[in-house]
């Protein structure tokens, strides 16, 4: 029986070699376009992953994951970076990062116990504590009178200098031009309630003039300064530097800085009023890692995680070692 063969292509035909010389060329320039796309993947996949490479090093010598171990109940308001902040790409109880996240890691190991993060608003925080709901607040306070009244209050901690600093920011259009306190006379500016950004606008700014906004949660409080809600924000230094890192085109530094007692300068961790054994453990933790001199690695490495500094600015490489020269 005669071998059947398929029908040979007509060389001769142009159609037919136009389509192949096309189809050929489709296949090229689909082959780069893959392999571009997976380089550029696969640079801004480790660019993302480097962010948080220094704090996942030293999240990694304090995280506890013994189900056994006794649970020490954290409350923080995760709208603070660089202290405390969400990183949206993880979930559950990895979602909650910052400089204050990692303190309590620390903190929950030194104690022998595993941390849990109860995240809410910052006066829910001191309401927890106060009932019992959570042991420990750990969420930026600073010391004040009226907080001894109710709470234990711990030996001080310090994130570092842009922690200390209080400023306003504002609409980038007023950047520079509101300098004296004058200057917010007639002007609504926010704080969150219950902090001290509230207590130094009631001091400082109300009495030349302006109206304080509270609100609980300082994410709203940026909304509403970019959507003209209000015309200026009190934040800390440091967190200020997170929220312009975010609205580059829309808010910067008014160029008014508070005047700040050395006794609000820095952190403290609210403890329940009648728990003095647990208050004698945590400044204990404390002051070990005061002496190991921990502090300023953990300020860093969440300064490159909340996007306020690069590594190559603050000499980290992308597996989070700090370069020594």
């Amino acid at each position: 029986m005669e071998k059947v063969y398929d029908k040979p292509v007509n060389k001769t035909n142009p159609n037919l070699r136009r389509n192949n010389t096309m189809k050929k060329l489709f296949a090229i320039l689909f082959a780069v376009a893959f392999i571009f796309g997976c380089l550029a993947m696969t640079a801004c996949g480790k660019t993302e992953e480097s962010l948080d490479a220094a704090y996942t090093k030293y999240l990694n010598q304090y995280k506890q994951t013994d189900s056994s171990l006794p649970t020490l109940t954290v409350a923080t308001s995760p709208d603070f970076a660089p202290m405390e902040f969400v990183d949206i790409a993880k979930s559950g109880q990895d979602q909650y990062v910052g400089f204050d996240i990692l303190l309590a890691n620390y903190i929950a190991k030194e104690l022998g116990m595993k941390l849990v993060i109860k995240p809410m608003s910052f006066d829910a925080c001191m309401a927890a504590v106060k009932t019992g709901s959570a042991d420990l607040a750990i969420s930026g306070f600073s010391w004040t009178a009226e907080r001894t009244e109710t709470f234990l209050i711990t030996d001080w901690y310090k994130a570092g200098e842009n922690e200390t600093k209080q400023f306003v920011i504002t609409k980038k259009a007023n950047a520079g031009k509101l300098t004296k306190t004058s200057d917010f006379s007639g002007l609504k500016v926010g704080a969150q309630g219950g902090s001290l950004q509230e207590l130094l606008v009631t001091e400082q700014l109300v009495p030349a003039g302006a109206q304080i906004v509270k609100m609980d949660n300082l994410n709203d409080l940026v909304t509403a300064l970019k959507t003209g809600n209000i015309d200026a924000l009190a934040v800390a230094k440091g967190n200020g530097d997170a929220f312009i890192a975010d609205n580059k085109d829309s808010i910067d530094f008014s160029g008014f800085e508070f005047e700040i007692e050395e006794k609000y300068k820095n952190n403290v961790i609210l403890v329940n009023k009648n728990n003095s054994e647990l208050w004698e453990k945590v400044n204990a933790a404390l002051a070990k890692a005061m002496d190991a001199g921990l502090y300023d690695g953990w300020y860093e490495a969440c300064q490159i995680y909340s996007g306020i500094k690069t590594k190559d600015e603050l000499g980290y490489d992308d597996n989070g070692n700090k370069i020594t020269e």
